[in-house]
């Protein structure tokens, strides 16, 4: 059954995927990270390209010829072909119809309110299908 991990209180969204799409390549793991729009989409390929100075994360859009041997997937279209199960990292606002296909799928809610009623929300819809959840809360210790 998919593991589902919420993550709250993030401030940036782009910052975030890029941290967890390094820590999962570091793991050897594969990632689909689902956006928000085309536009957020492309701002997130922006952005792992810069994520550090002596920092590689391979990545591509999910239409790419290369995608089924990258290990780091970007997509806004839900319903695409995609390559890889592992990790679904989810940066829209909408439970993704495809997201019991992953072994896991990190949520990640901003601290902007809607998006987060829009989080809540999944989270009591994953929880009365008694997916595992769990939740950590950006900038507790």
């Amino acid at each position: 059954m998919t593991r589902i991990d919420f993550h709250t209180n993030i401030p940036d969204k782009l910052s975030y995927a890029c941290r967890l799409a390094r820590k999962a390549y570091g793991a050897r793991a594969k990632v689909v990270v689902l956006a928000e729009s085309q536009e957020q989409a492309e701002a997130l390929n922006a952005a792992l390209w810069n994520v550090g100075d002596t920092d590689f994360i391979p990545h591509v859009m999910a239409a790419d010829p290369l995608a089924p041997q990258t290990p780091i997937v970007i997509t806004d279209n839900e319903d695409a072909p995609l390559p890889h199960h592992d990790m679904l990292v989810n940066l829209t606002r909408r439970t993704p119809n495809n997201f019991a296909q992953f072994a896991r799928v990190f949520e990640i809610i901003s601290i902007d309110e809607d998006d987060a009623a829009e989080g809540r929300k999944r989270y009591v819809a994953y929880k009365k299908q008694s997916y595992p959840l769990t939740h950590f809360v950006a900038g507790q210790t």
